[in-house]
């Protein structure tokens, strides 16, 4: 069955005018002439595309948008007028109408309008098989995309993963560089062994060494008994140091002894153990400038970066974020019970237009959040507006606007950073971005020192 495409208006020739256009795109195009028709007629039939007059005799095409917007926000609403102004084009975008046309209604302009929609209707069709013989094809361990980027990056895992012991794999917080640890496991030789994962920000700088090589009994006051250390329990398996950028400088020469010789020396042993394992590292840091500043040991980079693994951030990877979209809406609504569908074509576009400096992790909690949020099938831009906080990258304020959304943007970096008692690791994770992004931020609105926030 052809999707519906409705019109709103009752002038014979911008009927023929739409028409000339809609049914060779392979719409079936139904005519209504007042607002109660067209919603009678939505609740029969969804229309995937709306032209709807501005003036109607029952009520203007302003308050039919609003109708459609609440009740079927897939929807999307083109308005039309024959005495047009600037404001009435602004409040109709503003209120989710795709675009406002002036009458008499140019052909090229019905013709591309119906064009794009029909083409964004396709790839919304195919993003439903995410879940089906779309994961299959463009999903590989747990990570999507079909960009030229991601999917050069499991050609590159899949060339990798028999051969390597040492990966260094590097990129902006939240680009899924611990699925790419994985994934080299599950590809290579050693899939049946253990991968055994540390977060090195997450463990206490005295604690890292008991942590990695284990302890002897009587090691140090708590060392009651000897303990298996990290590279001990991935023995002929694999180890991943997640931020391996926050390794202390004094234990690096011993990581790089291990890396060498495989050789380890329990906390308080006398004795050395041999281990065979597979290390993969991970960083969100610039490593170079790092030991530049002296904070990493040039020779253990060197060791360590034998093979690089660097992974592009999503905002220079805009295609792949419909479908990262639709595999994270049909999670979330399995997970929360929901009902969700899929998001509005609005939505789409807000979604498409953010610079996400969080990347994948902070769009996943964005979609998480609207999936929360929502009441209807779909997530609109509504919720994605008030998930995502910011406006979309390029969109232009006017000053006003602006200034309240800085306002809003640095009191919420400071209940953000008060809540996490100045921890700026913390905050950042929080927000969803890297540490990185929020130096920045808190640099933008003059709260780059502690003493101003807290």
């Amino acid at each position: 069955m052809n999707s519906m495409l409705m019109i709103v208006d009752d002038e014979p020739n911008v009927d023929a005018v739409i028409r000339r256009v809609a049914e060779p795109a392979g719409f079936d195009v139904v005519v209504c002439s007042s607002a109660p028709d067209a919603m009678a007629a939505l609740s029969r039939r969804p229309a995937e595309m709306a032209f709807v007059d501005l003036r109607m005799p029952d009520t203007s095409g302003i308050g039919l948008l609003r109708q459609m917007r609440t009740t079927f926000p897939a929807c999307e609403v083109v308005l039309m007028s024959g005495a047009a102004t600037i404001g009435m084009a602004v409040e109709a975008v503003k209120l989710g109408a795709r675009d406002f046309l002036v009458k008499p209604l140019e052909f090229p302009r019905i013709m591309a309008l119906v064009q794009d929609v029909r083409d964004e209707a396709a790839k919304r069709q195919r993003l439903l098989a995410v879940e089906s013989g779309l994961a299959r094809e463009l999903g590989f361990h747990g990570m999507l995309g079909r960009s030229a980027a991601t999917q050069e990056t499991f050609g590159l895992i899949r060339r990798l993963a028999p051969h390597v012991r040492t990966v260094l794999i590097t990129g902006e917080t939240g680009t899924g560089k611990e699925l790419v640890a994985q994934a080299l496991h599950a590809e290579g030789p050693r899939r049946s062994r253990r991968l055994v994962t540390v977060n090195c920000a997450a463990v206490a700088p005295s604690l890292f060494e008991s942590e990695l090589f284990g302890q002897a009994r009587g090691a140090f006051t708590e060392a009651t008994e000897p303990k298996e250390g990290l590279f001990e329990a991935a023995h002929q398996g694999t180890l991943f140091l997640d931020e391996v950028g926050e390794l202390p400088l004094a234990l690096q020469p011993k990581l790089l002894r291990v890396l060498d010789d495989g050789v380890i020396r329990r906390v308080g042993a006398i004795e050395t153990r041999h281990v065979d394992v597979c290390v993969f590292a991970a960083t969100s840091r610039d490593l170079q400038a790092e030991v530049a500043a002296g904070r990493f040991r040039s020779d253990l980079l060197f060791r360590l970066n034998v093979v690089e693994i660097e992974l592009t951030p999503l905002r220079d990877r805009p295609e792949d974020i419909p479908y990262l979209t639709a595999a994270f809406v049909a999670d979330c609504s399995r997970r929360l019970q929901k009902g969700v569908l899929g998001v509005t074509p609005a939505a789409e576009r807000v979604l498409g237009a953010r610079a996400w400096d969080g990347n994948v992790r902070e769009l996943r909690n964005a979609i998480e959040r609207a999936c929360m949020l929502v009441d209807g099938p779909y997530i609109t831009e509504r919720e994605v507006t008030s998930s995502t906080r910011r406006p979309p990258a390029g969109t232009r304020l006017a000053p006003a606007a602006a200034a309240e959304r800085v306002a809003t943007e640095r009191q919420h970096l400071v209940e953000t950073l008060a809540s996490s008692a100045g921890n700026k690791q913390a905050a950042a994770r929080v927000l969803g971005i890297s540490r990185r992004a929020l130096y920045r931020r808190l640099e933008r609105y003059g709260l780059h020192t502690a003493a101003s926030v807290i």
